[in-house]
Protein backbone atom coordinates (compact mmCIF):
# COMPACT_ATOMS: atom_id res chain seq x y z
CA UNK A 1 0.00 0.00 0.00
CA UNK A 2 1.39 3.44 -1.01
CA UNK A 3 2.14 5.75 1.92
CA UNK A 4 1.09 9.42 1.97
CA UNK A 5 4.59 10.73 1.24
CA UNK A 6 5.01 8.67 -1.94
CA UNK A 7 1.56 9.71 -3.09
CA UNK A 8 2.45 13.41 -3.06
CA UNK A 9 3.06 14.91 -6.51
CA UNK A 10 6.62 15.63 -7.60
CA UNK A 11 6.95 19.46 -7.87
CA UNK A 12 9.48 19.16 -10.69
CA UNK A 13 7.31 16.77 -12.69
CA UNK A 14 4.37 19.08 -12.04
CA UNK A 15 6.30 22.04 -13.43
CA UNK A 16 7.56 20.13 -16.48
CA UNK A 17 4.11 18.96 -17.50
CA UNK A 18 3.10 22.53 -18.34
CA UNK A 19 5.51 22.90 -21.29
CA UNK A 20 3.44 20.93 -23.83
CA UNK A 21 0.23 22.48 -22.49
CA UNK A 22 1.48 26.06 -22.85
CA UNK A 23 2.86 25.34 -26.33
CA UNK A 24 -0.74 25.55 -27.60
CA UNK A 25 -0.83 29.29 -26.81
CA UNK A 26 2.39 30.31 -28.54
CA UNK A 27 1.11 31.26 -32.00
CA UNK A 28 0.83 35.06 -32.28
CA UNK A 29 -1.88 36.86 -34.22
CA UNK A 30 -0.33 39.46 -36.52
CA UNK A 31 -3.49 41.56 -36.60
CA UNK A 32 -3.92 41.45 -32.83
CA UNK A 33 -0.29 42.38 -32.25
CA UNK A 34 -0.52 45.30 -34.70
CA UNK A 35 -3.68 46.48 -32.91
CA UNK A 36 -1.96 46.31 -29.51
CA UNK A 37 0.91 48.42 -30.84
CA UNK A 38 -1.51 51.00 -32.29
CA UNK A 39 -3.60 51.37 -29.11
CA UNK A 40 -0.40 51.88 -27.12
CA UNK A 41 1.79 54.11 -29.30
CA UNK A 42 -0.92 56.42 -30.67
CA UNK A 43 -2.38 57.41 -27.25
CA UNK A 44 1.16 57.93 -25.93
CA UNK A 45 2.02 60.32 -28.76
CA UNK A 46 -1.29 62.19 -28.32
CA UNK A 47 -0.80 62.53 -24.56
CA UNK A 48 2.82 63.67 -24.98
CA UNK A 49 1.81 66.28 -27.56
CA UNK A 50 -1.14 67.49 -25.48
CA UNK A 51 1.09 67.86 -22.42
CA UNK A 52 3.69 69.74 -24.44
CA UNK A 53 1.14 72.15 -25.91
CA UNK A 54 -0.33 72.81 -22.46
CA UNK A 55 3.10 73.45 -20.89
CA UNK A 56 4.29 75.72 -23.72
CA UNK A 57 1.16 77.85 -23.26
CA UNK A 58 1.60 78.03 -19.49
CA UNK A 59 -1.20 75.59 -18.59
CA UNK A 60 0.70 73.67 -15.91
CA UNK A 61 -2.31 71.50 -15.13
CA UNK A 62 -1.43 69.71 -18.36
CA UNK A 63 1.39 67.96 -16.51
CA UNK A 64 -1.22 65.62 -15.02
CA UNK A 65 -1.28 63.98 -18.45
CA UNK A 66 2.23 62.69 -17.82
CA UNK A 67 0.71 60.06 -15.50
CA UNK A 68 -1.32 58.17 -18.17
CA UNK A 69 1.49 58.84 -20.67
CA UNK A 70 3.88 57.01 -18.32
CA UNK A 71 1.40 54.15 -18.18
CA UNK A 72 1.44 53.85 -21.96
CA UNK A 73 5.25 54.01 -21.93
CA UNK A 74 5.30 51.06 -19.51
CA UNK A 75 3.04 49.18 -21.90
CA UNK A 76 5.37 50.03 -24.78
CA UNK A 77 8.22 48.45 -22.87
CA UNK A 78 6.12 45.30 -22.51
CA UNK A 79 5.58 45.26 -26.27
CA UNK A 80 9.33 45.58 -26.75
CA UNK A 81 9.75 42.80 -24.20
CA UNK A 82 7.50 40.48 -26.21
CA UNK A 83 9.45 41.35 -29.37
CA UNK A 84 12.61 40.29 -27.56
CA UNK A 85 11.10 36.87 -26.94
CA UNK A 86 9.90 36.57 -30.56
CA UNK A 87 6.35 36.48 -29.22
CA UNK A 88 4.63 39.45 -30.88
CA UNK A 89 4.94 38.37 -34.52
CA UNK A 90 5.75 35.09 -36.24
CA UNK A 91 8.71 36.60 -38.13
CA UNK A 92 11.84 37.13 -36.07
CA UNK A 93 13.04 40.12 -38.11
CA UNK A 94 9.71 41.89 -37.73
CA UNK A 95 9.90 41.42 -33.96
CA UNK A 96 13.45 42.77 -33.94
CA UNK A 97 12.84 45.91 -35.98
CA UNK A 98 9.70 46.82 -34.09
CA UNK A 99 11.54 46.18 -30.82
CA UNK A 100 14.38 48.48 -31.95
CA UNK A 101 11.94 51.24 -32.91
CA UNK A 102 10.09 51.02 -29.59
CA UNK A 103 13.45 51.01 -27.81
CA UNK A 104 13.97 54.61 -28.92
CA UNK A 105 10.85 55.63 -26.99
CA UNK A 106 11.63 53.47 -23.94
CA UNK A 107 15.32 54.57 -23.93
CA UNK A 108 16.25 50.88 -24.03
CA UNK A 109 18.67 49.57 -26.69
CA UNK A 110 16.81 46.52 -27.90
CA UNK A 111 19.57 44.08 -28.95
CA UNK A 112 21.70 44.88 -25.91
CA UNK A 113 18.74 44.51 -23.55
CA UNK A 114 17.51 41.31 -25.25
CA UNK A 115 20.88 39.65 -24.67
CA UNK A 116 20.95 40.31 -20.92
CA UNK A 117 17.26 39.46 -20.57
CA UNK A 118 17.83 36.09 -22.25
CA UNK A 119 20.47 35.35 -19.60
CA UNK A 120 17.96 36.29 -16.91
CA UNK A 121 15.43 33.80 -18.27
CA UNK A 122 18.04 31.06 -18.56
CA UNK A 123 19.34 31.50 -15.01
CA UNK A 124 16.49 32.96 -12.90
CA UNK A 125 16.58 31.51 -9.40
CA UNK A 126 20.06 29.99 -9.85
CA UNK A 127 22.36 31.08 -7.02
CA UNK A 128 25.45 30.15 -9.05
CA UNK A 129 24.53 32.37 -11.99
CA UNK A 130 23.37 35.68 -10.55
CA UNK A 131 24.19 39.20 -11.66
CA UNK A 132 23.04 39.46 -15.29
CA UNK A 133 19.69 41.05 -16.03
CA UNK A 134 18.36 40.72 -12.49
CA UNK A 135 18.22 42.41 -9.08
CA UNK A 136 21.43 41.72 -7.18
CA UNK A 137 20.54 39.42 -4.28
CA UNK A 138 23.11 38.14 -1.80
CA UNK A 139 22.80 35.08 0.39
CA UNK A 140 22.93 35.48 4.18
CA UNK A 141 26.34 33.78 4.17
CA UNK A 142 27.72 36.20 1.57
CA UNK A 143 26.34 39.17 3.49
CA UNK A 144 27.83 37.86 6.73
CA UNK A 145 31.26 37.64 5.07
CA UNK A 146 31.21 41.27 3.92
CA UNK A 147 33.09 44.05 5.65
CA UNK A 148 31.13 46.77 7.41
CA UNK A 149 31.56 48.97 4.34
CA UNK A 150 30.42 46.14 2.06
CA UNK A 151 27.26 45.64 4.13
CA UNK A 152 26.59 49.39 4.06
CA UNK A 153 26.88 49.45 0.27
CA UNK A 154 24.48 46.52 -0.10
CA UNK A 155 22.06 48.15 2.36
CA UNK A 156 22.20 51.34 0.29
CA UNK A 157 21.63 49.41 -2.96
CA UNK A 158 18.57 47.66 -1.51
CA UNK A 159 17.19 50.81 0.12
CA UNK A 160 13.76 51.58 -1.46
CA UNK A 161 14.78 55.20 -2.21
CA UNK A 162 17.70 53.93 -4.30
CA UNK A 163 16.03 50.82 -5.69
CA UNK A 164 12.85 52.56 -6.87
CA UNK A 165 14.01 56.18 -7.04
CA UNK A 166 17.57 56.86 -8.15
CA UNK A 167 18.10 53.35 -9.51
CA UNK A 168 15.50 53.38 -12.31
CA UNK A 169 16.59 56.87 -13.39
CA UNK A 170 20.22 55.73 -13.54
CA UNK A 171 19.45 52.57 -15.51
CA UNK A 172 17.18 54.05 -18.18
CA UNK A 173 18.74 57.51 -18.57
CA UNK A 174 22.44 56.76 -18.00
CA UNK A 175 23.35 53.07 -17.96
CA UNK A 176 21.50 52.20 -21.18
CA UNK A 177 23.61 54.73 -23.10
CA UNK A 178 26.53 52.27 -23.09
CA UNK A 179 26.60 48.44 -23.33
CA UNK A 180 27.47 48.02 -19.66
CA UNK A 181 28.45 44.41 -18.99
CA UNK A 182 29.05 43.72 -22.70
CA UNK A 183 31.79 46.24 -23.49
CA UNK A 184 34.05 43.48 -24.84
CA UNK A 185 31.36 41.26 -26.36
CA UNK A 186 31.67 42.30 -29.99
CA UNK A 187 30.14 45.10 -32.00
CA UNK A 188 26.44 44.21 -31.65
CA UNK A 189 25.93 45.66 -28.13
CA UNK A 190 27.76 48.83 -29.20
CA UNK A 191 25.74 49.21 -32.40
CA UNK A 192 22.54 48.63 -30.42
CA UNK A 193 23.28 51.27 -27.78
CA UNK A 194 24.80 53.89 -30.09
CA UNK A 195 22.07 53.52 -32.74
CA UNK A 196 19.41 53.84 -30.04
CA UNK A 197 21.18 56.91 -28.67
CA UNK A 198 21.12 58.48 -32.13
CA UNK A 199 17.43 57.56 -32.51
CA UNK A 200 16.73 59.29 -29.19
CA UNK A 201 18.88 62.36 -29.91
CA UNK A 202 17.41 63.33 -33.28
CA UNK A 203 13.73 63.75 -32.23
CA UNK A 204 14.83 65.20 -28.88
CA UNK A 205 16.88 67.90 -30.60
CA UNK A 206 13.98 68.67 -32.91
CA UNK A 207 11.50 68.94 -30.04
CA UNK A 208 13.87 71.09 -27.99
CA UNK A 209 14.26 73.43 -30.98
CA UNK A 210 10.46 73.68 -31.31
CA UNK A 211 9.46 74.07 -27.65
CA UNK A 212 12.62 74.86 -25.69
CA UNK A 213 14.76 72.80 -23.35
CA UNK A 214 12.89 73.46 -20.11
CA UNK A 215 9.38 72.65 -21.46
CA UNK A 216 10.80 69.51 -23.11
CA UNK A 217 12.33 68.31 -19.84
CA UNK A 218 9.15 69.18 -17.90
CA UNK A 219 7.23 66.80 -20.17
CA UNK A 220 9.76 64.06 -20.82
CA UNK A 221 11.41 63.62 -17.44
CA UNK A 222 8.26 62.88 -15.37
CA UNK A 223 7.06 60.38 -17.97
CA UNK A 224 10.44 58.64 -18.11
CA UNK A 225 10.96 58.56 -14.35
CA UNK A 226 7.46 57.29 -13.51
CA UNK A 227 7.62 54.60 -16.20
CA UNK A 228 11.14 53.56 -15.17
CA UNK A 229 10.14 53.26 -11.52
CA UNK A 230 7.05 51.22 -12.41
CA UNK A 231 9.14 48.94 -14.62
CA UNK A 232 11.75 48.28 -11.93
CA UNK A 233 9.01 47.72 -9.36
CA UNK A 234 7.33 45.12 -11.57
CA UNK A 235 10.61 43.34 -12.22
CA UNK A 236 11.40 43.39 -8.50
CA UNK A 237 8.18 41.84 -7.19
CA UNK A 238 8.15 39.19 -9.90
CA UNK A 239 11.11 37.44 -8.28
CA UNK A 240 11.53 39.00 -4.82
CA UNK A 241 8.52 37.63 -2.97
CA UNK A 242 8.00 35.39 0.05
CA UNK A 243 7.32 32.13 -1.79
CA UNK A 244 10.06 32.52 -4.37
CA UNK A 245 12.61 29.76 -4.92
CA UNK A 246 16.39 29.94 -5.33
CA UNK A 247 18.85 27.06 -5.49
CA UNK A 248 22.36 26.15 -6.60
CA UNK A 249 23.33 24.47 -9.85
CA UNK A 250 22.94 20.90 -8.60
CA UNK A 251 19.39 21.48 -7.40
CA UNK A 252 18.32 24.12 -9.95
CA UNK A 253 15.90 23.26 -12.73
CA UNK A 254 14.50 25.62 -15.36
CA UNK A 255 10.86 24.48 -15.08
CA UNK A 256 10.78 24.44 -11.29
CA UNK A 257 12.50 27.84 -11.05
CA UNK A 258 10.09 29.31 -13.61
CA UNK A 259 6.92 28.06 -11.96
CA UNK A 260 7.89 28.54 -8.32
CA UNK A 261 10.51 31.30 -8.56
CA UNK A 262 8.30 33.76 -10.43
CA UNK A 263 5.20 35.40 -8.99
CA UNK A 264 1.64 35.77 -10.19
CA UNK A 265 1.20 39.47 -9.47
CA UNK A 266 -2.59 39.64 -9.35
CA UNK A 267 -3.31 43.27 -10.20
CA UNK A 268 -6.61 45.02 -11.01
CA UNK A 269 -7.66 44.65 -14.65
CA UNK A 270 -6.65 48.13 -15.78
CA UNK A 271 -3.15 47.66 -14.36
CA UNK A 272 -2.86 44.27 -16.04
CA UNK A 273 -3.64 46.06 -19.31
CA UNK A 274 -1.05 48.80 -18.83
CA UNK A 275 1.59 46.28 -17.74
CA UNK A 276 0.95 43.89 -20.62
CA UNK A 277 -0.10 41.07 -18.27
CA UNK A 278 3.52 40.75 -17.16
CA UNK A 279 2.22 39.99 -13.67
CA UNK A 280 1.36 36.50 -14.92
CA UNK A 281 5.07 36.00 -14.67
CA UNK A 282 5.26 32.34 -13.70
CA UNK A 283 3.50 31.41 -16.94
CA UNK A 284 5.69 33.81 -18.90
CA UNK A 285 8.86 32.20 -17.54
CA UNK A 286 7.57 28.73 -18.35
CA UNK A 287 6.73 29.73 -21.93
CA UNK A 288 8.24 33.09 -22.85
CA UNK A 289 7.04 32.93 -26.46
CA UNK A 290 3.37 33.06 -25.47
CA UNK A 291 2.12 36.53 -26.56
CA UNK A 292 1.21 38.75 -23.62
CA UNK A 293 -2.43 39.00 -24.71
CA UNK A 294 -2.82 35.21 -24.43
CA UNK A 295 -1.57 34.94 -20.84
CA UNK A 296 -5.02 35.68 -19.29
CA UNK A 297 -6.48 32.93 -21.47
CA UNK A 298 -3.97 30.49 -19.97
CA UNK A 299 -5.27 31.31 -16.48
CA UNK A 300 -8.90 31.02 -17.62
CA UNK A 301 -8.26 27.62 -19.18
CA UNK A 302 -6.09 26.38 -16.31
CA UNK A 303 -7.31 28.02 -13.07
CA UNK A 304 -4.98 25.81 -11.00
CA UNK A 305 -2.17 28.19 -12.07
CA UNK A 306 -3.87 31.18 -10.44
CA UNK A 307 -2.77 30.43 -6.87
CA UNK A 308 0.84 29.46 -7.61
CA UNK A 309 3.06 32.29 -6.37
CA UNK A 310 0.07 34.64 -6.21
CA UNK A 311 0.62 38.02 -4.58
CA UNK A 312 -1.72 41.00 -4.45
CA UNK A 313 -0.70 44.65 -4.55
CA UNK A 314 -0.79 44.83 -0.74
CA UNK A 315 1.30 41.66 -0.53
CA UNK A 316 3.85 43.20 -2.87
CA UNK A 317 4.43 46.18 -0.55
CA UNK A 318 5.72 43.77 2.09
CA UNK A 319 8.23 42.34 -0.38
CA UNK A 320 10.38 45.46 -0.18
CA UNK A 321 11.93 44.28 3.09
CA UNK A 322 13.05 40.94 1.60
CA UNK A 323 16.69 41.48 0.72
CA UNK A 324 18.77 38.35 1.44
CA UNK A 325 18.43 34.66 0.63
CA UNK A 326 18.73 32.44 3.69
CA UNK A 327 19.96 29.12 2.27
CA UNK A 328 19.25 27.28 5.51
CA UNK A 329 15.65 28.46 5.79
CA UNK A 330 15.14 28.43 2.02
CA UNK A 331 13.52 31.87 1.90
CA UNK A 332 14.19 35.58 1.53
CA UNK A 333 14.72 37.49 4.77
CA UNK A 334 14.96 41.11 5.89
CA UNK A 335 18.00 43.01 7.18
CA UNK A 336 16.50 42.79 10.66
CA UNK A 337 16.28 39.00 10.45
CA UNK A 338 19.83 38.95 9.10
CA UNK A 339 21.14 40.94 12.07
CA UNK A 340 19.40 38.55 14.44
CA UNK A 341 20.85 35.52 12.63
CA UNK A 342 24.37 37.01 12.65
CA UNK A 343 24.09 37.94 16.36
CA UNK A 344 23.06 34.41 17.34
CA UNK A 345 25.28 32.64 14.83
Amino acid sequence: MMNDESAMPDPLAEARRWSPILARYRQPSGWRSAFEIAVTVVPFVILWAATAIAVVHGHWWGLILTVPAAGFLVRMFMLQHDCGHGALFARRKLNDWIGRAIGVLTLTPYDYWRRSHAVHHATAGNLDHRGVGDITTLTLGEYRALSRWGRARYWLYRNPVVMFGFGPAWVFICQHRLPVGYMRSGVTPWISTLATNLGIALPAIGLIWLMGLVPFLLVQLPITLMAATAGVWLFYVQHQFEETHWSKDNDWNFHGAALHGSSHYDLPGVLHWFTGNIGIHHVHHLASTVPFYRLPQVLRDHPELRDIGRITFMDSLRCVKLVLWDETAGRLISFREARQAIATG
